[in-house]
Protein backbone atom coordinates (compact mmCIF):
# COMPACT_ATOMS: atom_id res chain seq x y z
CA UNK A 1 0.00 0.00 0.00
CA UNK A 2 1.16 3.64 -0.24
CA UNK A 3 1.09 6.12 2.53
CA UNK A 4 -2.45 7.57 1.63
CA UNK A 5 -3.84 3.87 1.24
CA UNK A 6 -2.50 3.05 5.02
CA UNK A 7 -3.85 6.18 6.63
CA UNK A 8 -7.73 5.22 4.74
CA UNK A 9 -7.36 1.68 5.40
CA UNK A 10 -6.62 1.80 9.20
CA UNK A 11 -9.38 1.33 11.37
CA UNK A 12 -9.46 1.32 15.24
CA UNK A 13 -10.87 -2.44 14.85
CA UNK A 14 -13.08 -4.19 17.77
CA UNK A 15 -12.72 -7.51 17.13
CA UNK A 16 -9.79 -9.70 16.51
CA UNK A 17 -8.91 -13.16 15.66
CA UNK A 18 -7.00 -14.82 18.69
CA UNK A 19 -5.74 -17.61 16.05
CA UNK A 20 -4.03 -15.35 13.81
CA UNK A 21 -0.70 -14.31 15.45
CA UNK A 22 1.55 -11.76 15.37
CA UNK A 23 5.11 -12.96 15.70
CA UNK A 24 7.98 -11.72 17.47
CA UNK A 25 9.79 -10.66 14.37
CA UNK A 26 6.78 -9.20 13.18
CA UNK A 27 6.09 -6.66 16.44
CA UNK A 28 10.22 -6.38 16.60
CA UNK A 29 9.83 -4.90 12.80
CA UNK A 30 6.72 -2.58 13.71
CA UNK A 31 8.73 -1.15 16.91
CA UNK A 32 11.60 -0.49 14.57
CA UNK A 33 9.52 1.39 12.04
CA UNK A 34 7.93 3.65 14.09
CA UNK A 35 11.01 4.74 16.00
CA UNK A 36 11.71 6.83 13.61
CA UNK A 37 9.19 9.06 14.66
CA UNK A 38 10.01 12.35 15.49
CA UNK A 39 10.94 13.59 19.22
CA UNK A 40 12.04 16.49 21.40
CA UNK A 41 15.82 16.78 20.43
CA UNK A 42 15.36 13.18 19.40
CA UNK A 43 15.32 12.11 23.23
CA UNK A 44 12.36 9.41 22.24
CA UNK A 45 11.10 9.42 25.43
CA UNK A 46 8.47 6.10 25.01
CA UNK A 47 9.34 2.75 25.81
CA UNK A 48 6.14 0.12 25.94
CA UNK A 49 5.56 -2.85 27.87
CA UNK A 50 4.49 -5.84 25.26
CA UNK A 51 1.15 -8.14 26.57
CA UNK A 52 1.15 -11.83 25.12
CA UNK A 53 0.73 -14.06 27.88
CA UNK A 54 -2.70 -15.28 29.22
CA UNK A 55 -2.19 -14.19 32.87
CA UNK A 56 -0.77 -10.68 31.81
CA UNK A 57 -3.70 -10.28 29.30
CA UNK A 58 -6.21 -10.69 31.99
CA UNK A 59 -4.49 -8.19 34.53
CA UNK A 60 -4.67 -6.00 31.54
CA UNK A 61 -8.18 -6.54 30.75
CA UNK A 62 -9.14 -6.34 34.56
CA UNK A 63 -7.56 -2.43 34.58
CA UNK A 64 -9.21 -1.44 31.13
CA UNK A 65 -13.01 -2.12 32.19
CA UNK A 66 -13.07 -5.73 30.69
CA UNK A 67 -12.39 -4.68 27.31
CA UNK A 68 -12.65 -8.74 25.52
CA UNK A 69 -10.48 -7.07 22.66
CA UNK A 70 -6.93 -7.63 24.85
CA UNK A 71 -7.91 -11.10 25.82
CA UNK A 72 -8.56 -11.53 21.91
CA UNK A 73 -5.73 -9.51 20.45
CA UNK A 74 -2.28 -11.31 20.36
CA UNK A 75 -0.60 -8.74 21.74
CA UNK A 76 -1.19 -5.27 23.17
CA UNK A 77 1.01 -2.91 24.22
CA UNK A 78 1.19 -0.87 26.74
CA UNK A 79 3.05 2.88 25.86
CA UNK A 80 4.71 4.65 28.34
CA UNK A 81 5.86 8.11 28.26
CA UNK A 82 8.88 9.04 30.26
CA UNK A 83 8.34 12.32 31.88
CA UNK A 84 11.94 12.31 32.91
CA UNK A 85 12.80 11.28 28.99
CA UNK A 86 14.61 14.78 28.98
CA UNK A 87 16.67 15.03 31.70
CA UNK A 88 20.49 14.69 31.87
CA UNK A 89 22.03 11.32 32.42
CA UNK A 90 19.11 9.27 30.92
CA UNK A 91 20.18 6.89 28.83
CA UNK A 92 18.70 8.24 25.79
CA UNK A 93 19.98 11.49 26.41
CA UNK A 94 23.39 10.41 26.67
CA UNK A 95 23.44 8.65 23.65
CA UNK A 96 21.66 11.67 21.85
CA UNK A 97 24.43 13.80 22.92
CA UNK A 98 27.32 11.01 22.27
CA UNK A 99 25.30 11.03 18.18
CA UNK A 100 25.27 14.60 18.66
CA UNK A 101 29.20 14.40 18.22
CA UNK A 102 30.09 11.81 16.36
CA UNK A 103 27.70 13.56 13.97
CA UNK A 104 29.57 17.12 14.14
CA UNK A 105 26.11 18.81 15.30
CA UNK A 106 27.76 19.57 18.78
CA UNK A 107 31.10 20.14 20.00
CA UNK A 108 32.29 18.88 23.90
CA UNK A 109 32.00 22.34 24.87
CA UNK A 110 27.84 23.03 24.38
CA UNK A 111 27.50 20.21 27.39
CA UNK A 112 25.69 23.21 29.47
CA UNK A 113 23.65 24.15 26.23
CA UNK A 114 22.78 21.27 25.94
CA UNK A 115 21.64 20.14 29.10
CA UNK A 116 20.06 23.75 29.92
CA UNK A 117 18.05 23.51 26.84
CA UNK A 118 15.43 20.75 28.03
CA UNK A 119 15.56 21.96 31.13
CA UNK A 120 14.33 25.40 30.20
CA UNK A 121 11.53 23.94 27.93
CA UNK A 122 10.46 20.41 29.84
CA UNK A 123 11.71 21.71 33.28
CA UNK A 124 8.51 22.04 35.10
CA UNK A 125 5.79 18.88 36.13
CA UNK A 126 3.25 20.67 33.58
CA UNK A 127 5.73 20.73 30.89
CA UNK A 128 7.24 17.56 31.76
CA UNK A 129 4.13 15.60 31.31
CA UNK A 130 3.16 17.56 27.48
CA UNK A 131 6.87 16.79 26.70
CA UNK A 132 6.23 13.02 27.21
CA UNK A 133 2.75 12.67 26.28
CA UNK A 134 3.33 14.29 22.71
CA UNK A 135 6.26 12.13 21.84
CA UNK A 136 4.80 9.32 22.93
CA UNK A 137 1.90 10.45 20.87
CA UNK A 138 4.08 10.61 17.80
CA UNK A 139 5.32 7.20 18.41
CA UNK A 140 2.11 5.60 18.99
CA UNK A 141 0.70 6.83 15.93
CA UNK A 142 3.58 5.62 14.01
CA UNK A 143 3.09 1.97 15.42
CA UNK A 144 -0.75 1.75 14.26
CA UNK A 145 0.45 2.89 10.42
CA UNK A 146 3.33 0.66 10.62
CA UNK A 147 1.33 -2.16 12.39
CA UNK A 148 -1.43 -1.79 8.92
CA UNK A 149 1.54 -1.26 6.61
CA UNK A 150 2.88 -4.69 7.88
CA UNK A 151 -0.72 -6.09 7.16
CA UNK A 152 -2.16 -6.01 10.73
CA UNK A 153 -5.39 -3.96 12.47
CA UNK A 154 -5.12 -2.24 15.64
CA UNK A 155 -6.82 -0.23 18.69
CA UNK A 156 -5.74 2.31 20.64
CA UNK A 157 -7.51 2.79 23.96
CA UNK A 158 -7.72 5.07 26.17
CA UNK A 159 -10.61 3.77 28.58
CA UNK A 160 -8.82 2.16 31.23
CA UNK A 161 -7.48 3.34 35.03
CA UNK A 162 -3.68 3.87 34.93
CA UNK A 163 -3.39 3.60 38.30
CA UNK A 164 -4.51 0.00 38.01
CA UNK A 165 -2.66 -0.74 35.00
CA UNK A 166 0.94 1.17 36.66
CA UNK A 167 0.02 -1.48 39.66
CA UNK A 168 -0.41 -4.21 37.80
CA UNK A 169 2.61 -4.18 36.07
CA UNK A 170 5.20 -2.11 38.15
CA UNK A 171 5.07 1.15 35.87
CA UNK A 172 7.71 3.63 37.30
CA UNK A 173 6.54 6.95 38.48
CA UNK A 174 8.96 8.73 35.88
CA UNK A 175 6.28 7.26 33.19
CA UNK A 176 2.68 8.66 32.57
CA UNK A 177 0.83 5.50 30.85
CA UNK A 178 -1.46 7.28 27.41
CA UNK A 179 -2.80 4.80 25.89
CA UNK A 180 -2.91 0.66 24.99
CA UNK A 181 -3.03 -0.46 21.51
CA UNK A 182 -4.40 -3.91 20.73
CA UNK A 183 -2.50 -5.18 17.47
CA UNK A 184 -3.77 -8.25 15.29
CA UNK A 185 -5.84 -9.27 12.58
CA UNK A 186 -9.62 -8.11 11.96
CA UNK A 187 -11.91 -11.51 13.07
CA UNK A 188 -13.24 -12.74 9.79
CA UNK A 189 -17.08 -12.50 9.76
CA UNK A 190 -16.63 -9.98 12.64
CA UNK A 191 -19.14 -6.47 11.80
CA UNK A 192 -16.51 -3.67 10.56
CA UNK A 193 -18.58 -0.19 11.06
CA UNK A 194 -18.06 2.13 7.74
CA UNK A 195 -15.64 4.64 8.38
CA UNK A 196 -16.44 7.81 10.41
CA UNK A 197 -16.46 10.69 9.19
CA UNK A 198 -13.63 13.41 8.79
CA UNK A 199 -12.94 17.26 8.95
CA UNK A 200 -12.79 18.72 5.32
CA UNK A 201 -9.44 21.14 5.21
CA UNK A 202 -11.46 24.31 5.20
CA UNK A 203 -12.95 22.41 8.91
CA UNK A 204 -9.35 22.03 9.87
CA UNK A 205 -7.60 25.86 9.25
CA UNK A 206 -8.79 27.95 11.95
CA UNK A 207 -6.25 30.91 10.27
CA UNK A 208 -4.30 31.76 7.37
CA UNK A 209 -1.61 34.67 7.85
Amino acid sequence: MDFKQVMQSRRAVNFFAPDKPVSEAELKAIIETAAFSPSGMNFQPWQVIVVRAQEAKEKLMAAAGGQPKIMEAPVTLIILADMEGWKAGRPAVEKTWENFLALGYLKPEQRGWFEKGPQRLYGTPEKSLAFAVKNASFFSMALMLAAKDAGFDSHPMDGFDADAVRKAFSVPDHFFIPLLIAIGHFREGARLLPPKWRKTYAEIVFAAC
